[in-house]
């Protein structure tokens, strides 16, 4: 084999380094100039101003990040600081406790300047695990010696460090960090920072560990990019879904219920409209609805792998007979331990269902099955419960009760590719009613915690791929990202504002069905075992309507609108003939609302803009005599008068549910 060769000195020998060059990149990971490869190795070159290249930038700003942090507030200790979708963050635990202020924030910002124009160079050093240990034991640095505790032994530990001019012998301003990387070749290769805000994390994400101080911030290779961004981040702000949904009065959040939604009737219209449009689209897809219970024996998820695999996502249920019995004494008449009570509450305790697919199971194996009737496709929009920690529910984009629109399709091995494509097509062609095209693609792989054997998931993650292969959309991997029981495919949809968020998937299932003996008797006359595929179109109804309203701007069409249009008079003298408009558009089986207060024309159009109905109709004196609507579409603008049945057909058109 040959030796390795560093990989700036790879590229010099090509002739491929230029100033912008941060990285390159192989077999979709990212290796930075300060790291060595096989010399055959086949690469693309990454620059500054790519979407890798501006990760890098983002992870090296991380670094800088904590330097200034720890210079400005000596004894704050750090923990990580990974570059995420729109920027970076870094976790401390400040000196002194409390947390940064903005004017902390600003001179954070300063210092990290000041670094970034001494133009030293990252360095990257290979050291042994008990080497790594002592440095960080003596730094004391107790969170960095527990990360690097928690590295599996025999793996590679590199430190980072920047800071010392390649001349220098002084190393007082260097900064060191445990870090696998990639950085950017020196300070000066970062471009304009900006950091954006604080916020309280619990180390390692559980409650029972230490609050810290997570600071966030971007960085990219230009300001342009930066003012861009940071003028879509305000835009992100007024659109908030969670905003919106107050001013829009769509849905409420109560401690009652932590973290679970209550639907108002404007949101519950939006919610069940978006439900029937999915229906319409099984029944013309051959899809079949079922409703299946909440709660199970826990002996059904036991046997699914959820018991085992997902118990701290699940909620578990007890009745007063249950607890009575676990409370019981035995025959000699002691009382049960406390752990023998909490292990019969656990093994007798039914479960919240969190996901549907167990209970299709069981009806599929419930009487025998022909291969005349695959692929059968079964629907379900049951409501799931998952237990999800306080620290990442967030609005309806992160909740721990909701809808899927989640169907599963039993089939032979030789129908999935034709079922990955169907569901494809219906999984664009719905998108594209939303104006969501932008969508790129990941194949989830096998996890760490997993059910089945290696050969199934081979198997699985070759049918995955040779489906989006067929069908000719590009893809991406996300190592160790599937479900215990399959791996995925993740659509990652892009808003308005250029933020990706997760929504569909499509899974590819060996493993229940051997779980559960699912069978069906084939063409041959002999038992076989179905595939199984999980596929979500909206992914969680409720993650969809928070990404929905964000990309609207909460200017919902008029099919999915609560009030497809509201009545506002100009003064009283028009108010019956407002009356007899409303009357007849309501008959005619339209949502539309009015306004027939004391308040000034002006007052009342501010409040129905607040609202974000499609149109308005501002009825005056000559309305009146010419049996005319003045219309005002929130979209197009001033429309002018017009007969009243011209503008039935108007809406009528509009207000049709999309085929």
């Amino acid at each position: 084999m040959p030796d390795r060769i560093n990989v700036r000195t790879l590229l010099e020998q090509k002739g491929q380094l230029a100033d912008d060059v941060v990285a390159i990149k192989t077999d979709g990971k990212i290796i930075d100039l300060h790291s060595f490869v096989d010399p055959t190795t086949t690469y693309e070159v990454v620059r500054a101003t790519d979407k890798d290249g501006i990760q890098v930038i983002r992870h090296s700003t991380a670094h800088v990040m904590a330097d200034a942090v720890q210079k400005l507030f000596p004894g704050t200790k750090v923990t990580i600081g990974p570059a995420i979708e729109d920027g970076f963050y870094y976790d401390f635990e400040k000196a002194g406790g409390g947390s940064f202020s903005d004017d902390d924030l600003a001179k954070i910002e300063k210092t990290m300047r000041e670094i970034v124009k001494s133009n030293t160079p990252f360095r990257k050093e290979m050291i042994s695990r008990n080497d790594a240990l002592a440095l960080f034991e003596k730094m004391g640095e107790n969170f960095k010696v527990e990360i690097i505790k928690s590295i599996p032994e025999g793996e590679e530990i590199s430190l980072y460090r920047h800071g010392k001019h390649e001349k220098s012998q002084d190393p007082k301003n260097e900064w060191v960090d445990v870090c696998e990387g990639p950085h950017v070749p020196r300070t000066s290769n970062l471009g304009a920072v900006k950091l954006t805000s604080v916020a309280g994390a619990y180390w390692r994400g559980d409650e029972r560990n230490p609050m810290l101080q997570r600071i966030y911030g971007t960085a990219f290779p230009t300001q342009e990019l930066l003012d861009e961004h940071l003028k879509l981040i305000e835009e992100a702000k007024a659109r908030d879904h969670r905003k919106l949904g107050k001013e829009l009065d769509l849905f409420m959040f109560d401690q009652v219920a932590p973290a679970m939604p209550f639907f108002l009737p404007r949101g519950a219209h939006v919610y069940n409209a978006l439900v029937s449009y999915m229906r319409d689209l099984y029944s013309k897809n051959g899809y079949d609805e079922v409703i299946t219970p909440q709660a199970f024996d826990p002996k059904l998820f036991r046997t699914s792998g959820h018991l085992g695999n997902y118990n701290e996502n699940m909620y578990r249920l007890w009745t007063e007979d249950l607890l009575e019995d676990a409370k019981a004494t035995d025959k000699s008449g002691s009382n049960k331990s406390e752990i023998d009570f909490i292990k019969q509450l656990q093994d007798n305790s039914f479960a919240l269902k969190p996901m549907n697919c167990p209970s299709h199971c069981v009806i599929f194996g419930a009487r025998r099955r022909s291969y005349r009737e695959l692929p059968w496709r079964v629907a379900d929009f049951g409501r799931l419960h998952r237990y999800e920690r306080g620290g990442v529910v967030h609005g309806l984009s992160r909740v721990r009760s909701f809808c899927q629109d989640d169907a599963h399709i039993f089939c032979t091995k030789e129908q999935v590719a034709d079922e990955i494509t169907k569901f494809l097509k219906l999984f664009y062609d719905v998108y594209k009613v939303f104006d969501l095209t932008k969508i790129d693609i990941r194949l989830a792989t096998r996890p760490e915690k997993r059910i089945g054997s290696d050969e199934d998931w081979d198997m699985s993650e070759r049918a995955l791929q040779e489906g989006l292969e067929k069908a000719g959309l590009p893809f991406t991997f996300s190592p160790g990202e599937g479900a215990f029981y399959g791996p995925k495919l993740e659509f990652h949809v892009q808003d308005a504002l250029k933020r990706s968020w997760q929504l569909g998937t499509m899974q590819y299932d060996p493993n229940l069905p051997e779980r559960f003996d699912l069978t069906y008797v084939g063409e041959d006359g002999k038992e076989h075992r179905p595939v199984m595929l999980h596929r979500a179109v909206f992914g969680t109804l409720e993650r969809f309507m928070s990404v929905y309203l964000e990309h609207c701007g909460g200017n919902l069409p008029a099919w999915l609108a609560p009030m497809q249009a509201i009545v506002l008079t100009v003064s009283d003298k028009s108010e019956d003939y407002g009356r007899d408009v409303l009357a007849r558009l309501r008959a005619k089986g339209f949502r539309v609302e009015a306004d027939f207060s004391g308040d000034k024309l002006g007052a009342k159009i501010r409040n129905a803009r607040i609202m974000r109905h499609p149109y308005m109709l501002i009825l005056g004196p000559k309305d009146s005599e010419a049996g005319t609507v003045s219309v005002r579409s929130r979209d197009k603008g001033e429309l002018g008068a017009m007969p009243f049945d011209q503008f039935v057909t108007l809406l009528g058109d509009e207000g049709r549910p999309p085929s």
